[in-house]
């Protein structure tokens, strides 16, 4: 029996208004969106689009080993599942997230201070709950109800985060980096997946992820600007830490083996996964994703206060460059 739950233990302090003003207008206007924008995922997606999922539901230049030898041996069958089978793993990755994203915001409820914050998280947590019920019935109604176990890499961020008492860094390793790294993969499924059912989940799900990061570029900068710069340098230390945890973590090696690879072909899979993601290599939608999420990235960390000098190697390991023109904060 797989394992469906796991305990994390938490312990925060929890801020208890007693009165309820406006206090940051940007805040509650992005609490406005959220109550404007609120979208139900069993009323306003069209199940009932048709599909062929024989054929695979992402683009097939997203597989690891497309345009590879390994992908050449492959019969057309087998093409297609290998695409089901990655789709379900990368939809799982998403999900796990957005249950997490849930439990991380339930969490900020209770640690931000001030109404306007407390009001917009409230309206998070409803959000991610609603990515997570239409996320789960895409795999299940769609995709036959496959689905792989929790990756490791996701549990540690997502144990890590719940389990720190900070908001902060709940926020940073949230909004700033999870967030950012969806919001890219979403636009890159919205715009490449053969299923149209799938391109309108990813569609809507968009609507929503632009507001969460939009609560980090408000909250985050007059904090961190007040901040030590022994403080600057943890939370440095925590953003390359779930920058790592996010962005190298991810290897659907389950998948090959479902399908029958050996620890040698895996091995050079992987290998050669990290050489296309080093060099210039790679498909046109790639290129595209790592474009849009290495700026978005570079710009957030920026108007929050975060990119340094000290941030530049550390950026640099995980394969995102600081272009000489941007400015960086001398420590």
């Amino acid at each position: 029996m797989p394992v469906e739950q796991h305990p994390v233990a938490a312990r925060h302090d929890t801020v208890f208004e007693h009165a309820y003003p406006v206090e940051a207008p940007d805040l509650r206007n992005l609490y406005e969106k959220a109550k404007r924008d609120q979208w139900n995922a069993a009323r306003d997606v069209d199940w009932s689009q048709p599909f062929d999922i024989e054929q695979g539901v992402l683009a097939d230049e997203m597989l690891d080993i497309y345009g590879t030898p390994f992908w050449d041996r492959l019969t057309p069958a087998e093409r297609g599942d290998l695409n089901r089978r990655f789709a379900s793993w990368r939809l799982g990755v998403l999900l796990y997230g957005e249950h997490g994203a849930m439990l991380v915001c339930s969490q900020l409820v209770e640690v931000v201070s001030g109404t306007d914050a407390k009001f917009f998280q409230a309206t998070q947590v409803v959000d991610e709950a609603r990515h997570n019920e239409v996320l789960n019935r895409y795999v299940t109604e769609r995709l036959g109800g496959l689905q792989y176990p929790l990756p490791a890499f996701e549990r540690e961020l997502f144990d890590t985060l719940l389990s720190d008492s900070r908001w902060t860094v709940k926020t940073i390793g949230l909004q700033l980096v999870a967030e950012t790294f969806a919001v890219a993969l979403f636009r890159m499924l919205a715009e490449t997946s053969k299923d149209p059912l799938l391109k309108q989940i990813c569609r809507y799900i968009l609507q929503d992820e632009s507001r969460h990061m939009g609560f980090g570029m408000l909250s985050l900068p007059d904090v961190i600007g007040e901040m030590t710069d022994a403080e600057r340098a943890e939370l440095e230390e925590v953003t390359h830490w779930a920058l790592v945890k996010t962005l190298t973590g991810q290897f659907p090696e389950p998948v090959f083996r479902d399908l029958g690879f050996g620890d040698a072909e895996i091995h050079q899979i992987h290998a050669h996964r990290r050489e296309r993601a080093a060099g210039a290599e790679g498909s046109h939608y790639r290129k595209l994703f790592r474009k849009d999420l290495h700026g978005t990235l570079l710009s957030n960390l920026k108007r929050i206060g975060l990119l340094s000098e000290r941030m530049r190697p550390r950026l640099e390991s995980v394969g995102i460059r600081v272009p000489a023109t941007v400015e960086v904060s001398v420590e």
